[in-house]
């Protein structure tokens, strides 16, 4: 799930590595193949292996997982052809989605995520009027024990970022995704580890979840399309209540 809070994110994210951990590496394991079969099994040569890489890594992820799946991609077998795709949903509670997926079935696929979306009082939205409502940035999250507010706010905008914000639980840093690898760069060099780097959909405004009901049911249609094998990633504008994500 990559929603609001942030903070709620990075703990659901680690909740659903303790919970989910095979299921999680073999979906990286799958996306993997398919960017270093499109792009090459080198990082420095294709930056969408060096995205996934990242999140590998805040998956802890075994290195050898890695590399196995970087020799099936540049195996230099026929393998399957996958299709990127975004489903652009509205959920209950007004809650928008964009759900991204790599699928080797297009009808299949559809066929299956319409019946999470039915199950789950979610609907397909028309083109474009889910994607309006999201932007792309790079994102940097960082646990507040990590650095000095002042400095890493300094080391931030110095190395080209456009926006740094301070919450009790740690920092975010922002950048236009052409700016992402650099500034991350330059960060990891000064030794601060981030819990969270990635290019990611940031929504342009959130929909609060006023009560527990509500985010349960908007929860649940998000784990419902996160546990399909085909689904990369999840985004939406839903705010959760303190405690519900």
């Amino acid at each position: 799930m990559a929603g609001h809070s942030r903070w709620a994110k990075v703990k659901h994210f680690k909740g659903a590595i303790d919970a989910k951990r095979g299921r999680i590496f073999a979906k990286l394991s799958k996306e993997i193949a398919i960017i270093t079969q499109q792009g090459g099994g080198d990082p420095d040569m294709n930056p969408r292996l060096r995205m996934v890489l990242l999140k590998c890594r805040g998956a802890n992820m075994p290195s050898e997982n890695i590399e196995r799946a970087i020799k099936k991609g540049t195996g230099g077998g026929e393998g399957a052809s996958f299709e990127e795709q975004t489903y652009e949903v509205y959920g209950p509670h007004g809650a928008a989605l964009l759900v991204e997926l790599s699928t080797d079935n297009r009808n299949r696929t559809a066929s299956e995520i319409r019946s999470l979306l039915t199950k789950h009082g979610g609907t397909i939205a028309s083109s474009g009027s889910v994607t309006r409502l999201f932007q792309r940035k790079g994102q940097m999250i960082i646990p507040r024990e990590a650095a000095q507010e002042d400095q890493l706010m300094e080391l931030a905008l110095e190395s080209g970022a456009e926006d740094f914000k301070a919450e009790p639980e740690g920092f975010e840093i922002l950048t236009a995704p052409s700016q992402f690898e650099a500034v991350h760069k330059i960060v990891e060099a000064k030794g601060i580890k981030c819990e969270v780097a990635q290019i990611t959909s940031l929504p342009f405004l959130t929909v609060p979840l006023t009560d527990a009901d509500s985010a349960a049911a908007v929860s649940k249609l998000i784990d419902a399309l996160e546990d399909h094998d085909d689904v990369k990633e999840v985004y939406t504008n839903a705010e959760f209540p303190a405690g519900a994500a």
